[in-house]
């Protein structure tokens, strides 16, 4: 019964007897042509069981294993590699099915190649996940054939695997260098002209073209003979927060990922990019009712505290409430901090009605409100409108879009650092802020 369940017949089999059929029947008209397809149909056969006993014998083994990270990263494109070996004294052509994690819904996955004998064949594709939670891998089934290609047998390798799939660990890594003040070419990332400074003295060193003629110590350049210069370090162990609004107005999907998603993602880099400059990360999510909140701390558990706490976050169908989310924010943040405020307004009247909370945050702190761009509204304006509903349509889009211009200079005006961005830019336009405002000496 196994044997039957992993034999497949393939378009080759189907095509020779077939044409088997059709000259058996051409046979009726000519004599002679009979007994000679009787003895073709035999050799026919002959190869065919033959062919089975190359896919059938015991030295045919063919192995194979998948090799993840040990977590995937939310919205990045993760590799995924598969190995497969051939023990066998014969070489097959194979075709590789594996059971991709429902979430994805990829059920046309498959993978052609030729596997020679006592060889093996490295695989590598991508999954890009769009939601975080467990995501779980089948078993691998390989399906090879001889070269005489009648027959197809499935072999099938247990290889279940769970795994976690946290904010993009990927896209953190990346602008963890990119943040670097000696790496000049910073793709996306400005460089920031510093227009103020720390007084935290680091060391004299020699002048070079670009420093400071302010920072010239004259006494060391008497003694040396040579300019030297005082260099200073940033300012260390601010506290940053990343305040995330998981409520309905943060469940609008781009590209795949909810406007939470890529808040959880630009919160995870934010992080890492503060703790890597010595300041100090903590979070804080808010909804209907107040959520759990990190204070800032530094260290390597720290970030991991936080990669923790942004997976769990789970998504809120309800409004907002900023009144609560403030009186939860005074209890778990005591001096001042740098808070990046990820939220969206649709319209002004929602602006208004949370507009005196953000005041009153602004007034303790360095507060930078986060809001998206709809990218949708800007696809539906590029179109040409055919007739007076289409025309109408995109007056409502463009009225949208004026509207999101206004709540961003509203808030501005209320002196309040804005950033609005596609969602898809939303990390780099928060890095490029966190390191203009550290380099103004803001924070």
């Amino acid at each position: 019964m196994r044997f039957i369940k992993q034999l497949y017949l393939t378009g080759r089999f189907f095509g020779v007897f077939a044409a088997f059929v059709l000259l058996f029947g051409i046979s009726f008209g000519f004599n002679w042509l009979f007994p000679l397809l009787q003895l073709l149909l035999v050799v026919a056969i002959v190869v065919f069981l033959f062919d089975l006993i190359l896919l059938y014998n015991s030295s045919v083994k063919i192995g194979a294993k998948r090799t993840t990270q040990f977590v995937l990263s939310l919205g990045s494109q993760n590799d995924i590699i598969i190995e497969v070996e051939n023990k066998s004294a014969y070489a097959f052509d194979c075709n590789l099915v594996d059971e991709i994690p429902v979430q994805f819904q990829m059920r046309n996955f498959t993978y052609d190649f030729n596997i020679l004998s006592k060889d093996h064949k490295i695989i590598t594709y991508q999954l890009r996940p769009t939601s975080r939670g467990v995501y779980s891998f089948g078993k691998i089934h390989v399906y090879i054939k001889s070269k005489l290609g009648l027959g197809m047998r499935r072999m099938t390798i247990d290889a279940e695997l769970d795994i976690d799939v946290y904010p993009s660990i990927i896209e953190m890594k990346q602008f963890e260098l990119r943040a670097l003040p000696k790496i000049l070419a910073n793709t996306g990332l400005k460089k920031i002209r510093r227009i103020g400074q720390s007084y935290e003295f680091e060391q004299i060193k020699n002048y070079v073209a670009g420093d400071d003629f302010r920072n010239i110590n004259w006494s060391a350049t008497g003694r040396k003979s040579s300019l030297m210069v005082n260099q200073y370090e940033d300012e260390k162990s601010q506290p940053i927060y990343s305040l995330i609004d998981n409520s309905r107005s943060m469940l609008m999907p781009f590209n795949g990922l909810s406007l939470l998603d890529y808040a959880v993602n630009s919160s995870l880099v934010i992080s890492n990019v503060a703790l890597g400059k010595h300041d100090k990360a903590g979070l804080l999510t808010f909804s209907n009712k107040p959520n759990s909140g990190l204070r800032a701390e530094k260290g390597a558990k720290q970030l991991n505290r936080i990669i923790l706490q942004l997976y769990n976050i789970i998504e809120n169908p309800l409004e907002a409430n900023y009144e609560l989310m403030y009186v939860q924010l005074r209890n778990l943040i005591k001096s001042r901090s740098l808070i990046f405020l990820y939220t969206n307004f649709e319209s002004r009247y929602a602006l208004q009605r949370s507009l005196p909370v953000i005041r009153q945050i602004a007034a303790s702190h360095l507060l930078v409100v986060v809001i998206f761009e709809n990218t949708e509204i800007y696809k539906f304006l590029e179109k040409d409108a055919e007739n007076v509903e289409g025309i109408y349509e995109q007056s409502i889009a463009q009225k949208f879009m004026d509207e999101k211009v206004q709540i961003a200079t509203e808030l501005q005006l209320a002196g309040i650092q804005t950033i609005i961005t596609k969602p898809e830019d939303l990390t780099v336009n928060t890095v490029n802020k966190y390191l203009e405002l550290k380099a103004r000496g803001m924070i």
